[in-house]
């Protein structure tokens, strides 16, 4: 590695906010891969593929036996992890190397080769589960060794872990006694890594680029969760300090409690966002959120082979909306496609799938789809007694772009007495919402997607997250624009991007005339004591200047400055 001059800052994107000040410790090496190697004769092939199904058996069972202990997220990644060493393609394909002469660690890499490659073609959230299948063909590969697996390195103090990518096993296993921060170089603000270090509240900055690895082992580095930087060799006095405000920060919005509003009382709803039954219960029990602002029906079914029935979809959203039996809980239709396929809805190739059938787009070409997991939802809702009145079940759909979409939807969820509403996502949308807006109840601004869309970059690429930042003005001008449509229409506008779950963003959109916020169940108290600390109009002044800024850099500083008064 190359020596970095004090004061050196490194930037990368910002997942979970948090000031940490400690030595540098790089992941353990990962093993050594095997070369093709000379071919096993006949005989000795039956042996071998029984080799490997006992090294990834016991591989699938030791990450089993972690998500049982372990919670939430962090329990729902291992467990996704160890279907992946148990997925009957992947194996067949190991298994069809070892049939053709292969010795069983090299018809592992060469599988999970073929599977990266086709991950990567999909991009997007496929393309970050090639962490995932790396991590399966490193621990199986050390298993038939017989070697040590890989992982975590020893740690006696507090460190702040660097990486090219963790893999979920790793994440979910991190004391944060001694861990105390996460830096990547790679990932993005929905791979595994985010996920459970927002679960952890760690500290963690992802996607922080190649130059990253010149950070040296023992490197003294301030890592600001909330910024996005790496400071190498920071002055020790001023990185406590700025670590003791953090931590007194931290106090403060643990003790703060809801509901949100500014501190002249300006209401706003502050919800969570959700994947299944378990996050729902840990948002209802453990969070200030007033309700759900986006159950992603979809995670629920990724490992589905075949559709589940209305009966059985509906046992699913039952588990979550009952978690919140007097709120209003928005339950996102099937976002299939792209980098979300579902097995049961999986068109054929694209060339650019990001660009293709996905969400709503699917269910056009298959009304069907759409109508039973509608009459599922309905039929939870009715089965757990929840009325418009007391406990409102919204229905909205992805990926809308046309103002004959948002009709068409909301024409379905007439029928079955739901609640209509559409996300807006595609900038399409933003710019027709008086054309759209007469047809729903509310919009969810997806500011994940409709920075992406807006911005012609890849909201998982790296090398592009200085792009895909929802703090690039001409993002915000799109949601001021939804935002003033909503009201001239008195229609709701919520945001449950990941922009909703950034405390001083949330300032910009509440000034911007957002009326909801969802975000993730460990960001909510942050963002309820920063809007608690400000009053409305300086929550418009804000906003403007964001407006104003020439860049999403420029326009993270002056709101500091207006917010924080740095």
């Amino acid at each position: 590695m190359n020596s970095v001059n004090n004061g050196t800052v490194f930037k990368g994107t910002a997942v979970v906010p948090g000031v940490r000040y400690a030595k540098a410790v790089w992941i353990s090496p990962r093993p050594e891969l095997p070369q093709a190697g000379d071919v096993i004769s006949e005989g000795q092939r039956e042996a071998e593929q029984e080799r490997f199904i006992q090294a990834a058996d016991t591989v699938a069972q030791r990450l089993t036996s972690r998500s049982e202990h372990a919670e939430g997220a962090a329990a729902e990644v291992l467990k996704a992890t160890a279907s992946m060493v148990n997925d009957r393609g992947w194996r067949k394909a190991v298994i069809k190397g070892i049939q053709g002469g292969h010795p069983a660690p090299y018809a592992v890499v060469a599988a999970t080769t073929k599977f990266i490659t086709k991950f990567e073609a999909v991009g997007g959230v496929m393309a970050e589960r090639t962490t995932d299948l790396r991590d399966i063909r490193d621990r199986v590969v050390a298993e038939l060794r017989g070697e040590p697996e890989p992982g975590l390195p020893d740690v006696n103090e507090r460190v702040v872990l660097f990486a090219d990518d963790l893999s979920p096993a790793d994440t979910a296993a991190l004391n944060t006694d001694y861990f105390v921060g996460l830096v990547t170089e790679l990932g993005g603000p929905t791979s595994h890594t985010a996920i459970i270090a927002r679960q952890l509240n760690v500290p963690c900055v992802v996607a922080a680029g190649e130059k990253v690895k010149d950070i040296n082992q023992g490197d003294m580095v301030l890592v600001d969760g909330s910024l996005g930087t790496i400071t190498v060799g920071a002055d020790p006095e001023t990185a406590k300090e700025a670590e003791q405000e953090s931590k007194l920060l931290a106090e403060r919005i643990a003790q703060w409690r809801g509901p949100a509003m500014t501190k002249d009382g300006h209401r706003v709803q502050l919800l969570a966002n959700v994947q299944d039954g378990d996050a729902a219960r840990i948002a209802a029990t453990q969070t200030q959120a007033e309700g759900i602002g986006l159950f992603r029906t979809e995670l629920c079914f990724l490992s589905a082979t075949t559709e589940p029935s209305v009966d059985e979809q509906a046992e699913v959203y039952k588990k979550v909306l009952e978690q919140f039996p007097d709120s209003k809980v928005v339950v996102r239709s099937l976002d299939a496609g792209s980098d979300k396929p579902v097995a049961f809805a999986t068109m054929a190739d694209e060339v650019n799938p990001a660009l293709g059938v996905r969400g709503l787009r699917v269910a056009r070409a298959n009304e069907e789809l759409m109508t039973r997991q509608l009459d599922a939802i309905a039929k939870a809702s009715e089965e757990l007694g929840r009325t418009e009145e007391t406990s409102p079940t919204w229905v909205m759909a992805p990926m809308v772009a046309t103002a004959r979409e948002a009709k068409w939807f909301a024409g379905l969820c007439a029928e079955r007495g739901l609640t209509a509403g559409a996300m807006i996502e595609v900038p399409a949308a933003s710019l027709m919402a008086d054309k759209i807006m007469p047809h729903l109840d509310f919009v969810s601004i997806g500011t994940n997607d409709l920075t992406q869309y807006t911005m012609a970059a890849d909201r998982l690429s790296p090398q592009l997250a200085y792009l895909t930042d929802p703090w690039q003005p001409a993002v915000l001008r799109l949601i001021e624009h939804t935002c003033k449509e909503g009201q001239r229409f008195n229609t709701a506008v919520g945001v449950c991007g990941e922009a909703a779950a950034d405390p001083l963003l949330a300032c910009v959109l509440t000034g911007l005339g957002v009326n909801s916020l969802s975000a993730a169940s460990t960001a909510i108290a942050g963002v309820g004591a920063q809007l608690a600390a400000v009053d409305f109009e300086t929550c418009k002044r804000a906003a403007q200047a964001a407006l104003n800024a020439e860049g999403a850099t420029n326009a993270r500083a002056l709101v500091r400055e207006i917010l924080l008064g740095e």
